[in-house]
């Protein structure tokens, strides 16, 4: 006998949840949905899903929830408040939680969840609300593998990479966490590097158009996320040698930024930073005594 096809549910249908729910929306066994804005909710419908009238409605109806709303005091009150989702939850339902919350949170949550034997999955979310509506998402989930196993046919509608991030409540958290400080510091660096450009008498703009098309082809930062260990590399290591002549190159061309920025009297203190830390962080600090 096969197994029942599974209901889906959904709450938060903002600029990532709703693009996210509508692909949802043509999950055979049905998607409920719920959210404050009629007209998110309309657009949602439209694409089949059935509007719930209250969170307690939609929950009652669904074996797996994803919520999408705006932080840790939104995702508690839709999980745990007066009417949310526990009021009426079954046993053996599965709520994923796509918000960036603490870990904290998270485990939290989950304990609550547990007594009420519902699972709770922390299963934040990368890749915007493009990467949303073209089903493109990468999804890091934290929690029991038996629970990630039983989200994944539907959530292959959703994202083309959807990783357990490990079998601890917050595992995904801690993951998103680390992949957005790469985000945001680069960020930073950006404008940095485009202040420098921009005293030098560069055009900007041009230069974001070298740096899209050259990251598209190196990969950018990722490039060099290879190893299993951040552990220094031993110098009979395959890496070794692929990261020496990086290093090199980085300390040398991050030596003439700072000359340049120097003459020009622009500030640079993240590539100061990356000077300093740059051998260490790939791997292949130099030796005592060692030319830098």
């Amino acid at each position: 006998m096969s197994a029942p096809t599974l209901r889906l549910g959904y709450v938060g249908l903002g600029n990532i949840g709703g693009p996210m729910a509508g692909r949802l929306a043509t999950w055979h066994g049905g998607l409920s949905v719920f959210d404050l804005s009629d007209d998110a909710i309309a657009k949602v419908v439209e694409k089949g899903a059935t509007r719930a009238g209250s969170l307690a409605e939609l929950a009652a109806s669904a074996d797996i929830i994803g919520i999408c709303v705006l932080n840790d005091e939104q995702v508690r009150t839709v999980v745990a408040g007066d009417g949310g989702l526990l009021s009426a939850a079954r046993e053996g339902t599965i709520i994923t939680v796509h918000s960036t919350i603490s870990p904290e949170t998270a485990v939290e949550l989950a304990e609550t969840c547990a007594a009420q034997g519902v699972t709770l999955l922390d299963a934040p979310i990368s890749g915007g609300a493009g990467g949303a509506a073209e089903g493109r998402l990468a999804v890091m989930v934290g929690g029991p593998r038996e629970a990630y196993e039983r989200i994944k046919e539907p959530f292959a509608l959703t994202s083309d990479m959807l990783v357990h991030a490990g079998d601890e409540v917050g595992a995904g958290t801690r993951m998103k966490l680390a992949r957005n400080l790469l985000h945001f510091v680069s960020f930073t660096a950006t404008a940095e590097a485009a202040r420098l450009a921009e005293a030098a008498g560069i055009d900007i703009t041009k230069l974001g158009k070298v740096v899209r098309h050259t990251d598209a082809i190196t990969g950018g930062a990722g490039s060099i996320m290879l190893r299993d260990t951040t552990a220094p590399i031993a110098e009979d290591d395959f890496w070794f040698g692929i990261f020496t002549p990086v290093r090199t190159l980085g300390e040398k061309d991050l030596t003439l930024a700072l000359e340049l920025g120097a003459h020009l009297g622009v500030d640079l203190p993240l590539a100061e930073l990356a000077r300093r830390d740059l051998a260490a962080a790939l791997g292949v600090p130099h030796t005592e005594g060692e030319h830098q």
